[in-house]
């Protein structure tokens, strides 16, 4: 190719993990002399970043992390009835929202007239008429496949539309995974999808986290009533049934029988998940003094800290993709301990940088938590491991180096 790649990125959510994700690849890929354009909502979080590519704020659409989720849920009947009321009637607007995001978007895009748009995880099965709208216009459009699957909703209804939103995939040329197994049960769910035009690549780690200024470890540990020689087992990440702290919660009370440690949760809160249940479950199993729920979202200036304090970082998902957060742990050299679910295995080397347990297995859980509580040098050792991982097999770089060849090729056989 004589000119440079003209990438288009497109990220709907204005803050947290996808859009963090996206940063870090498009500023790998203007590294490796692709012209980045980024579009995504008007509260983009990271405005205020260096930033080696272009950013468009023209998606107008929502806050991805509502206040509203945060609270803890009344008891009250009649408040009940009526927030599951709200979230339905919320669900529709955004629907409209989406549609007249759809639009503009369309607009812009015609007219700037980009080499590929690569988009993110689709959330509406009515997408797929836009999408194929680009695709129409002569537009090349691929996909970073972070999901397929609904995990947290399982109505029947929205179980339904999800099926149909495999429409959608037909009109990408390229659709990128985060691991090999998440690829294969996505061929096996769309045969019709040709396996050609399916790639992956890892996860990349987290390493712009260490350039953000934060509060001190002293200052969190005042917040949350530790001792500086407090030892603990920490979960980051947002809340949600799939994520498997009821597994935690019952893991936890084996391992206080053995070892003297706390345990931090700290994330968002979903709308799937009921906060009530989480702390009543640590009060019947009588760890509820020894468990501090942070339930808000987690700032930049506050992950840092948050994993200086931390022995073990620990992922016990009931299942999944990849996480984000399990490289937010190795960036800050912190030993995991995750289930073999998704595309978790391909990330962690199983007695190196931590420990692979089965999901919805709380006594394996327990026994390694144990392990690394009861062996600072050895949580320390693997730490150090996980450091070297993310530097090495989960740098960006490499990872952009591949998505740029990846994308040449296919322009390059338009082109002929």
């Amino acid at each position: 190719m004589k000119n440079k790649l003209r990438l288009f990125v497109v990220e709907p959510n204005n803050g947290g993990g996808l859009v963090h994700f996206a940063y870090q690849m498009c500023t790998a890929l203007a590294n490796e002399g692709v012209v980045v354009t980024l579009i995504t909502g008007v509260n983009y979080e990271l405005a205020a970043l260096p930033h080696n590519f272009r950013v468009e704020r023209i998606l107008n659409l929502w806050e991805h992390f509502d206040p509203e989720s945060m609270k803890v849920e009344r008891q009250n009947p009649l408040k009940r009835a009526w927030r599951i009321a709200y979230w339905a009637l919320r669900r529709v607007v955004r629907g409209m929202r989406m549609i007249l995001m759809w639009v503009r978007l369309i607009l812009y895009l015609l007219r700037a007239k980009p080499d590929i748009v690569q988009f993110s995880t689709i959330e509406y099965s009515f997408e797929a008429f836009f999408v194929g709208y680009l695709r129409h216009r002569g537009v090349i459009v691929s996909q970073l496949c972070h999901e397929f699957e609904l995990r947290e909703n399982l109505d029947p209804i929205w179980l339904a539309l999800d099926r149909l939103s495999g429409e959608i995939y037909r009109h990408f040329s390229i659709i990128y995974f985060l691991s090999e197994e998440i690829r294969r049960k996505f061929l096996s769910l769309h045969p019709s999808i040709s396996e050609k035009s399916t790639f992956v690549i890892p996860h990349g780690n987290s390493g712009w986290l260490l350039n953000i200024p934060a509060i001190s470890e002293e200052v969190l540990r005042h917040r949350y009533g530790l001792q500086e020689n407090e030892r603990i087992v920490l979960f980051f990440g947002l809340l949600s049934p799939s994520k498997g702290l009821d597994d935690l919660l019952d893991a936890f009370a084996i391992v206080r029988k053995s070892c003297d440690v706390k345990l931090v949760i700290a994330g968002y809160p979903t709308k799937h998940i009921s906060m009530n249940e989480l702390l009543e479950r640590s009060k019947t199993l009588g760890i509820s003094d020894q468990i501090i729920f942070d339930a808000h979202y987690i700032s930049l200036e506050e992950i840092r800290p948050l994993m200086g304090i931390a022995l073990v970082v620990v992922f016990p998902y009931r299942s999944g993709t990849q996480s984000g957060a399990l490289q937010t742990a190795y960036t800050f050299g912190r030993p995991v301990i995750a289930t073999a679910v998704g595309g978790i295995p391909d990330v962690v080397d199983d007695g190196k940088s931590g420990y692979l347990v089965p999901a919805q297995s709380p006594r394996e859980l327990a026994d390694k938590i144990a392990v690394l509580v009861n062996n600072p040098n050895l949580a320390n050792k693997m730490g150090k491991y996980a450091r070297y991982l993310s530097t090495t097999r989960f740098s960006w770089q490499l990872i952009a180096r591949r998505i740029k060849m990846n994308y040449e090729g296919l322009l390059d056989n338009n082109v002929q």
